[in-house]
């Protein structure tokens, strides 16, 4: 396996310190602070632990420190009910003493019933697509350094984005886009792993989705953006080293906060996943 991704793996599969008690360890990705889907994805891990026979369906999360990449998380799981069909756990992640983060999880045994779902977007296949870290040197010369970074930082998904972006001087355009992800190489067959590293790759690019109106160069020093919270549902089983579009919009932003939603779907169609997420988009020209 890509050593990048083994080691996103490992990551996720957390230190057992007793019963309901957690901890993980951290990455930088380029990012100047804990990759917030790192967060979920070992959050959605402790909690799972936890339950037997049930699957999670949905999740809601707060970020509400910055995490330290140079200090371990520790993840307590308060296990809120077992019911005759459905489970819950809220997870708390500790550092320096404080909570950075808090997360609510509902299982459910699996169950037949009514299906609908909407229609993907027509857009190119992966396979008629460039890797964003196949962008043009030229370009990345152009980017802030932290941004830089991030593109180039070697990753454990493939990111092929229907639209490319312009990192250094956007035009405002629709809140819409489209990308195709899937993990560099294949995984186990371990359902809970996949559901994992979907709750990780879902906070890929959710805040700039909000700025495209906007023309905001993401990641440049006169903007603060930040995740404020987090909701993500499973609707069906999805593999993550099989393609997986993720279709982005966001309906609104206002009061320094974007909201942004995604749609995740299979290359055959079928509806896997929605994610929403709520993030802080300021311009420190405004800040006073």
């Amino acid at each position: 396996m890509d050593p990048v991704l083994k080691d996103l793996v490992q990551l996720l599969d957390l230190e057992r310190i007793e019963d309901n008690i957690f901890r993980g360890q951290s990455r930088d990705i380029g990012t100047p602070q804990v990759f917030g889907g790192q967060v979920l994805g070992q959050a959605l891990s402790a909690a799972s632990q936890t339950v037997t026979g049930r699957v999670p369906h949905s999740l809601h999360a707060y970020f509400l420190r910055r995490g330290d990449v140079d200090l371990p998380i520790v993840y307590e799981v308060d296990r809120a009910r077992d019911g005759g069909s459905f489970s819950n756990r809220r997870v708390v992640a500790i550092q320096h003493g404080k909570q950075i983060f808090n997360m609510a999880v509902s299982f459910q045994e699996l169950e037949p019933g009514v299906q609908h779902q909407f229609d993907p977007p027509d857009v190119p296949g992966p396979d008629e697509l460039l890797d964003l870290k196949d962008i043009s040197r030229d370009a990345l010369a152009r980017a802030p350094e932290r941004m830089s970074r991030f593109v180039t930082t070697e990753r454990p998904f493939y990111v092929r984005p229907v639209q490319m972006p312009n990192f250094d001087n956007p035009e405002k355009q629709a809140p819409t886009k489209q990308v195709w992800m899937k993990a560099v190489d294949p995984l186990p067959d371990n359902p809970s792993l996949h559901q994992r590293l979907l709750a990780y790759v879902s906070d890929y690019g959710l805040i700039a989705t909000s700025t495209l109106p906007h023309g905001i160069a993401y990641m440049h020093d006169n903007v603060i953006m930040a995740s404020l919270d987090h909701a993500l549902w499973f609707h069906h089983p999805c593999r993550v080293d099989e393609w997986l579009l993720f279709s982005y919009d966001s309906p609104s932003a206002s009061g320094a906060r974007g909201l942004s939603r995604a749609q995740v779907f299979t290359q055959e169609g079928l509806l896997v996943a929605s994610v929403a997420q709520e993030g802080l988009i300021r311009l420190i020209d405004s800040v006073e």
